[in-house]
Parts: structure tokens; C-alpha cells; sequence
């Protein structure tokens, strides 16, 4: 608002009137610091832990001035000795010092599904990123373990400021139903009130039942289907939207689908028209949301390692229904490695797909690399003809 553009105005004419010509060029003239008041102190920084070391420097001068206010008065240092603090030689130094920063450094991204399988992965592939990730699954438990487990890739930084939910590290974990908007709306006043607000949104939640071997479905099984793997995404998108909206920042938004999507076939009936029916989802999005958010669809072929949809006995089935071995007594990998590689088999590159892979292409779209991507299907399939778009 005005204050701001005021606030930015001032600082460069403090730059200007004060700088020599040998000091370094200006930095972010953006405030750190914002009292609001009725509500407290809002610290930023370019990720989590200096967000709330600046929120700790800030109280550590409050309290400064308090004490020099009981013994006399508060005088604050001239201008031109601040500024030669604040554009010191030495601090420059070590600022060029420091580590570039990651195109998701300062970023927020949700994680729809994060419990298990794709949404995992995601997570953790964006733990090299340094991002800031909200960890969210119907599976609060698996929700909460993969947040532990991106916290203890990344460590959960310094400065302890902060009350309530502000006061976390560089992830956090939310049970979501995608199937409630009011869940899904809490979730993402979650994220803002962890982190200030959104940046990336990664739908990767989902639901398989079988329809049985003539590939019908029950009415149940068709319900389900549609309520979790479309309406879900739209009420996720919806939310998601608002938010962005009322940022007014651009966005980016990835729905998973399946190759399934492109490629009938017998014995999953509504999981294959709810995937179809969610990849032209994201396609109205893209036109809705455009030019503020970019929407675009991740489809992948089935993958096994990781997934809360292939749990023992669906591996055990799929396995006898092409007629490969499973022995009771074999381990859960083993049979998933098993059923891994024979849908390798039938792929152009012979080579098993990955929650990992999976993971790399989300990234790719949730980040810098195609800003001008929206609307679009990246298959991660390991190479099926039948599902090439046309």
C-alpha cells in the first residue's frame, strides 16, 4: 500500500544522501519489520530462520529502548553512522560470501498428499531447494513424519521468535480432507499463518478402488473417486486461488493426473474418467486463473515404491493378474520391485518410474524453468505410445 511505497521511497533517499562512491550498490529497500497495530510484529526474510532471527533482533532493540528510556532517554545513532554500519565493507563481504540463493529459497509451496508416495518425494526433492513447505495429508501421522523427516534434511534454522503456529521451522505438517472445503480453507490459513502466505500449490492426493474385474464401479466406488481425485483438486485450486488473489502474487499450480487419464482400460473405470475428468480441470483453470497462476498437470504412469495407493494386497493382486509369482511369504518390496519392473517391461525406455522422477518434473513445473507454461501435461510414464498426447 501507500505506507510501503513510502517506506521505499524514504530508504532510497537515505541510500542517496548518504552513500560514498565506493559503497556498495543499494540493497532490498523493503521494510524487515512491520508493526501492525492491534496485531504485533511481522519480521521477513528470505526464509524462515531469518525471518525470526530479524523478529529477534527487532525485540532485543525494543527492549534496548526500554531500558535506556527508565535510566534517561533513547537517542537512536545518526543516520550517516547507520548507514555506515549497515553498508560496512566487511558485511558486504560476507554477504557476497554467502551461498546463492535457490529459486525456492524464498518460496512457500503446499503439498497436498505429502504423506506418502509423489507428494513425498516432492517434498524431500525440495528439501535441496531450501523451500518452505507446508506438509499436507488426510494421514496426519504420514503428514507429520514426512515434515520431520524435510526438517532433519534441513535443519530447522536459528531464532526461536514467533508464537503459535509463526513460530515453526522450515516445514510444517496439517491433516486436510480435500473432500471439505472448510478443511481445505484451513489449511491454507495455516500456511499463512506459518509463513505469510503461498507461493506453489502441488495436488498429488488421490484414491483408487478397484470396480471390480468387468471394470464397472458401484455407485460407492464412483463417488469416491470423483470426490477425492476431482472435486478435490478443484476445492484445493479454489482456496488456493483466493489466496493468490488477495497476494496479488503470481502462483503455480500442479494437479496430478495419471497416464490413465489418456489410456482406457478394464478394472478402474472411475479412477481412469476421474483423472480424465481432472486433467481438463486443470485446462479451465489455467484459462480461469490466467495471467496471475500457472496451471499445469503432472501424469504419471502407475508408481509402486512409496504409494498408500498400493498397498500389499493390491500388489499381490495385480501381480496374479499377469499371472507373475507372489508368495505369501515374500517381503512387501520385493513384490513391489516385482510389479515395478514388469510395467517397466512395457515401456519405450525399460526403466521403472519413480515417486523421485515424479517428484523432479513437479518441481520443474512449480518453479522458474517454464514461466510461460501454463495449461499444459508433462507425462512422467517411462516412454507407454498408447498415452503420447494427440
Amino acid at each position: 500500500g501507500a505506507a510501503l511505497t513510502a517506506y521505499r521511497t524514504d530508504y532510497r533517499e537515505y541510500y542517496l544522501t548518504h552513500a560514498a562512491p565506493s559503497s556498495p550498490p543499494m540493497r532490498d529497500a523493503n521494510p524487515t519489520v512491520i508493526l501492525v497495530p492491534g496485531l504485533g510484529l511481522v519480521a521477513f526474510g528470505r526464509n524462515k530462520s531469518e525471518s525470526r532471527v530479524t523478529a529477534e533482533f527487532y525485540l532485543a532493540a525494543i527492549e534496548v529502548m526500554r531500558g535506556a528510556e527508565a535510566l534517561s532517554e533513547y537517542r537512536a545513532l545518526p543516520r550517516q553512522e547507520a548507514f555506515d554500519i549497515e553498508y560496512w565493507r566487511l558485511e558486504e563481504a560476507k554477504l557476497r560470501r554467502m551461498p546463492p540463493e535457490s529459486q525456492f529459497e524464498r518460496r512457500v509451496v503446499v503439498i497436498v498428499g505429502a504423506g506418502s508416495g509423489i507428494g513425498r518425494a516432492a517434498a524431500l526433492r525440495l528439501a535441496q531447494e531450501r523451500a518452505q513447505v507446508v506438509c499436507a495429508d488426510r494421514d496426519a501421522d504420514a503428514a507429520k513424519r514426512t515434515a520431520e523427516e524435510y526438517v532433519g534434511l534441513v535443519g530447522n534454522g536459528i531464532g526461536v521468535a514467533g508464537t503459535g503456529l509463526s513460530g515453526c521451522g522450515p516445514a510444517i505438517w496439517q491433516r486436510v480432507d480435500v473432500t471439505d472445503r472448510a478443511s481445505v480453507r484451513e489449511l491454507f490459513k495455516a500456511a499463512a499463518l506459518a509463513y505469510g502466505g503461498i507461493d506453489a500449490v502441488l495436488v498429488t492426493a488421490g484414491i483408487y478402488r478397484s470396480g471390480g474385474l468387468d471394470g464397472g464401479s458401484t455407485d460407492d466406488v464412483w463417488q469416491s473417486a470423483f470426490d477425492v481425485n476431482l472435486k478435490g483438486s478443484f476445492l484445493v485450486a479454489d482456496e488456493a486461488a483466493q489466496v493468490w488473489r488477495a497476494q496479488g502474487t503470481p502462483g503455480s499450480l500442479v494437479l496430478t493426473t495419471s497416464v490413465n487419464a489418456v489410456v482406457p482400460k478394464g478394472g478402474s473405470l472411475a479412477y481412469d474418467t476421474s483423472k480424465a475428468a481432472a486433467q481438463h480441470l486443470a485446462r479451465e483453470l489455467a484459462v480461469a486463473l490466467a495471467p496471475l497462476v500457472r496451471v499445469n498437470v503432472l501424469a504419471p504412469a502407475t508408481v509402486v515404491d512409496g504409494s498408500s495407493m498400493f498397498p500389499r494386497d493390491r500388489v499381490i493382486a495385480s501381480l496374479q493378474r499377469y499371472g507373475l509369482p507372489a508368495a505369501e511369504d515374500e517381503s512387501t518390496e520385493d513384490l513391489r520391485d516385482r510389479l515395478a519392473e514388469f510395467y517397466a517391461s512395457r515401456t519405450l525406455t525399460g526403466r521403472p518410474v519413480t515417486a523421485a522422477n515424479q517428484a523432479e518434473a513437479a518441481c520443474l513445473l512449480l518453479g522458474d524453468a517454464l514461466p510461460r507454461t501454463t495449461g499444459q501435461v508433462i507425462t512422467v510414464d517411462g516412454g507407454l505410445a498408447e498415452a503420447f498426447l494427440r
